[in-house]
């Protein structure tokens, strides 16, 4: 699997910290934010080629902040993946209207995941629900 550029961006920094190490670990590049204005920068400067998204975020929602970041110069095409403990229907319809390309309910289970990032680094298709959230 090529070496992913991921932003993780979640409000909980032990969720980052850890998300972060085990990316890391498995050979990407991770890097952390804490909230909607801290990723847009980040996002901005680093350019990643996937953005994992908490939902529920002060100041700016994981939603909001998916929808903005579809406009950032160089990031258009990045894919963005909700990690979220938000899972009822109704959120992943929100999700979808942002402009997300997968929503995983927290807990993932490293497997999915690493399944998910071997797809983003194979680039294959994303552009369709990926998970049964879908």
């Amino acid at each position: 699997m090529r070496p992913l550029s991921i932003l993780v961006v979640d409000d909980c920094s032990d969720t980052t910290t850890t998300m972060a190490a085990l990316l890391n670990a498995w050979g990407h590049t991770a890097h952390v934010a804490g909230d909607g204005a801290e990723a847009l920068a980040l996002a901005a400067a680093f350019q990643p080629d996937l953005v994992m998204i908490d939902i529920g975020m002060p100041g700016m929602s994981g939603w909001e902040l998916a929808r903005q970041l579809r406009h950032v110069a160089g990031i258009e095409h990045a894919i963005l993946m909700v990690v979220s403990g938000y899972s009822q229907p109704s959120d992943l319809e929100r999700s979808l209207a942002a402009g997300c390309d997968m929503h995983l309910t927290k807990p993932v289970e490293p497997d999915e995941l690493k399944r998910l990032l071997q797809l983003v680094a194979d680039k294959e298709s994303v552009w369709e629900p990926l998970t049964s959230d879908f």
